[in-house]
């Protein structure tokens, strides 16, 4: 099934991201996870994409295997800027092979190597290539792409970021997926920003629990996220506790969840870590409200 047919639905619903394994040993142990959480029958599931790391080939394997035994819909992710067009021809192919119909493309992060390079031997510089490449494929796939509530690290001002996102979109982007955020009202503002841009495809909000105190660097570090007052203060009184962190977390995130859901999204997706008791705990907390 495709996303945004998904999306179109009025129901409440909730979605999972899980990361294939950096490395082989731990494949049993990220399979086990990851079959764990398509046990609670999320609306679907994404799969990271490995590229340059090595893992890469478990991103369209991990898909086809939990889309053909649970029958959750899968979002393959797909980067480009350190593949070759050989490389995302191939892994196209594959997607397509496998029943793959939605994927997220994604530029990726610059490796040390490619920061240290004029960039002229590239082929690829931006996602809106790999959305132009996958739109004249053959695939039919509905095609995906990141958004950044709070602009994206290397543009100069939220003007500049939501003209490249246009750009994207108008490269044939169906839908959107934003970075974590902690703060819904960035959301808010960020999505009156885009629709006055007329960027008019469906935006799917991104959440990611911190459920220990090691996250909250790492999420400033990867999107430079803002962190509310109110959620330092939770982490500030139970960091140095896992269980009560991890409480804290959930409900931190559950409570972003049903504000998102009281003003009119009806889909979250979920940046769960592969962690199946994080993905179960919000599920739980919201079974009234989705009907689960």
């Amino acid at each position: 099934m495709k996303l945004t047919d998904i999306l179109k639905k009025e129901e409440l619903s909730i979605s999972y991201e899980v990361f294939p394994p950096k490395v082989d040993t731990a494949f049993e142990s990220v399979k086990t996870a990851v079959e764990k959480i398509a046990e609670l029958s999320p609306a679907f599931m994404s799969v990271t994409y490995g590229a340059g790391g090595g893992t890469d080939r478990y991103t369209a394997d991990i898909a086809r295997d939990i889309q053909n035994r649970f029958g959750v819909p899968m979002l393959a992710h797909l980067s480009c800027v350190s593949s070759t067009r050989n490389a995302v021809a191939d892994m196209i192919e594959r997607l397509k092979q496998y029943g793959i119909e939605n994927v997220l493309a994604l530029r990726g992060d610059l490796t040390p190597e490619h920061k240290n390079t004029d960039g002229s031997n590239w082929d690829y510089h931006h996602a809106s290539e790999l959305v132009r490449e996958l739109k004249a494929s053959d695939g039919d796939f509905c095609i995906g792409g990141a958004c950044y509530p709070e602009i994206h690290p290397e543009s100069a001002d939220s003007k500049e970021d939501i003209r490249h996102l246009k750009e994207k979109v108008d490269a044939g982007c169906d839908f959107l997926t934003t970075q974590m955020f902690f703060d819904n009202n960035l959301l808010y503002s960020f999505l009156y920003k885009i629709r006055e841009a007329g960027i008019t495809v469906p935006v799917l909000p991104g959440i990611m629990p911190i459920t220990n105190a090691r996250q909250v660097e790492r999420a400033i570090k990867l999107s430079g996220s803002f962190m509310p007052q109110r959620f330092k203060s939770i982490v500030d009184r139970f960091g140095n506790d896992d269980a009560a962190m991890l409480q804290a977390g959930i409900a931190y995130a559950t409570d972003q969840i049903i504000d998102l859901f009281a003003n009119g999204i009806t889909h979250v997706h979920i940046y769960s870590m592969n962690n199946p008791s994080v993905a179960a705990g919000i599920l739980n907390n919201l079974s009234d409200i989705i009907g689960k």
